[in-house]
């Protein structure tokens, strides 16, 4: 079993309430929007982490993480990308990847992305996996509360999916 810590858009601000939330996790994934790499530094230093790069990301951090990642987990294949949207609205140069992992062509099990800084979780029943974005980790933008998401991974079943929120003050 491995254990997932999720997050995206911190923008720059990495609050330490999330080192308490991911304590028990074996990895850290971000989303995107870093905002420095500061931020990218104090994660991998507190445990492995896998990330992409967003679109407000520059220097350093777009410099050293792809835009795409695709990897395997135990026995889920994930996707994580910054802009992604969700179910009946993705961003179009997508498709064209689910498309090919309905056919059973390099397949997908888990889409994870951030940019909206709206926590969601969904199945998605046309491409068949599930659908994360964490919401914003960071205080930049319109939202109220600071949202992360931890689960785990235990062969192909994703479990114990927990949303954190994170008031801001």
């Amino acid at each position: 079993m491995t254990k997932i810590g999720l997050l995206s858009d911190t923008h720059g601000l990495l609050d330490k309430r999330v080192f308490e939330h991911f304590e028990p996790c074996d990895e850290i994934w971000h989303a995107g929007d870093i905002g420095s790499a500061e931020v990218l530094r104090a994660l991998r230093e507190f445990r492995p982490t896998r990330a992409v790069f967003g679109n407000i990301d520059g220097g350093e951090v777009r410099y050293s993480l792809s835009e795409f990642y695709r990897f395997r987990v135990e026995e889920v294949n994930v996707l994580m990308t910054h802009i992604g949207g969700y179910p009946g609205k993705y961003n179009p140069w997508l498709i064209p990847w689910f498309e090919k992992s309905l056919r059973g062509d390099d397949p997908i099990d888990l889409f994870v992305c951030g940019h909206s800084h709206i926590l969601k979780v969904q199945y998605d029943q046309r491409y068949k996996f599930l659908t994360l974005n964490p919401g914003a980790a960071g205080k930049s933008g319109w939202q109220t509360v600071q949202t992360l998401l931890r689960f785990a991974i235990d062969g192909a079943n994703i479990t114990d999916l927990e949303v954190i929120e994170l008031e801001r003050h």
